[in-house]
């Protein structure tokens, strides 16, 4: 018998921070896929053979101008999307399509409604943000949401904010990243005898991430260890802002920026490793996490956490059980539950390997594939919605 497909669409395929898109179309068991891109990179980090990549748009200027301004048809159409989506799905079977995050699935529209099957989009945390730029979005967003038989949604609290944009609750699922957990196996760690703590955050050097937060605290937490160390890994827009920051709080060489990581450098790192540090919070621009994936990978080697009450880090972090959780943006409540881990090294192995296990039981990649594959299941037999017929019109 053979396999159901679903047609996996991301924009790029894919960038470097994108390890959970790969693990998710990697981990299927009972669904073949193929990805469909406008643009292919990291193909070394993330090999796949099933790849269709989409011709480059082009449209004659003067003939953009007249269906964007004259036409006034959707981006797909003026963009020269449209024909190159229609020839591959015509010669390609899917019966499903997964487009990954919320507003390529806004930018894909017009196919969603083209498309005789059905479709779901996934959201995972920079995608609920508004656009100040993009006035009509909120509305699209909406438009969007009766496309499809399914929305999927990486947090509870990604769902709660789905819902207040208007998403029927009824369409909501949650979709779980797995995480490999064979691949970052527990650690058993010795407190350091002379203070010499070392504390780990791995992410995007982005704002959402709360790194001047973090170092703050450090910095304070510092003051009690001189000789602890704090490793930020990952790259981003904030790079050379945060190293700044770091000299000008005077933490020198205490404070590490090695870049991204490959697998085996990052569990020698975690191995290393006493604490992670993972202060999200709410940007100006209502950017949030879903559930970081680096988190649960620490964890899973016993790394308790000190993270913030933010988006969906409280679903995976139990506050005094597997880390400690504060209030988003403060740096001394952060740097007080650095110092809780510290005075007990019994409560400090306990709480690691209540973060491994906590884990296991609710992010093991095997489970979380088989319940996208049952969402998936759920879409096919929906099918897609019928179109809605607008006032006035028979």
């Amino acid at each position: 018998m053979e396999k159901p497909i679903v047609a996996s669409y991301c924009t790029t395929f894919l960038k470097p921070e994108m390890l959970h898109i790969y693990r998710q179309v990697s981990a299927l068991q009972r669904y073949g896929t193929f990805i469909v891109t406008k643009e292919r990179q990291c193909a070394e980090r993330y090999p796949f053979a099933e790849i269709e990549l989409l011709p480059e748009a082009q449209q004659a200027l003067f003939r953009r101008f007249y269906l964007k301004f004259i036409q006034r048809v959707p981006a797909l159409y003026y963009r020269g999307e449209m024909e190159p989506l229609q020839e591959l799905f015509g010669r390609r079977h899917a019966d499903l399509l997964h487009v990954y995050f919320g507003h390529t699935g806004v930018h894909l529209r017009a196919f969603l409604d083209w498309w005789e099957r059905p479709s779901v989009v996934s959201f995972h945390g920079a995608d609920v943000m508004p656009r100040e730029h993009q006035p009509k979005y909120l509305g699209e967003m909406q438009q969007l949401f009766t496309l499809v038989p399914l929305v999927l949604a990486r947090s509870q609290s990604l769902a709660e904010r789905l819902k207040a944009i208007g998403c029927p609750a009824e369409k909501i699922r949650l979709n779980r990243t797995g995480i490999p957990l064979a691949e970052f196996p527990l650690v058993e760690r010795a407190t350091p005898s002379d203070g010499a703590w070392h504390l780990v955050q791995t992410c995007r050097l982005i704002a959402k991430k709360g790194l001047r937060t973090a170092l703050q605290a450090f910095a304070e937490f510092r003051r009690d260890f001189p000789k602890a160390t704090f490793t930020i890994v990952g790259d981003g827009p904030m790079r050379e802002e945060l190293c700044h920051f770091a000299a000008e709080m005077g933490l020198g060489e205490a404070v590490r920026f090695p870049g991204f990581l490959n697998q085996a450098q990052l569990n020698a790192l975690y191995a290393r490793a006493h604490l992670f540090l993972h202060p999200s919070e709410v940007t100006a621009k209502q950017d949030q996490e879903g559930i970081p994936n680096s988190m649960l990978e620490a964890m899973s080697t016993g790394l308790p956490v000190a993270a913030t009450l933010h988006g969906g880090i409280p679903e995976a972090v139990r506050d005094g059980v597997t880390g400690f959780l504060v209030p988003e943006r403060d740096a001394n409540a952060l740097a007080a539950a650095l110092r809780r881990f510290v005075q007990s090294p019994e409560i400090l192995r306990q709480m690691g390997v209540a973060a491994s296990q906590s884990v296991h039981a609710e992010f093991e990649q095997s489970r979380a594939a088989a319940k996208l594959e049952a969402c998936y299941d759920e879409a096919i037999q929906i099918g897609k919605p019928p179109k809605r017929v607008e006032r006035g019109r028979s």
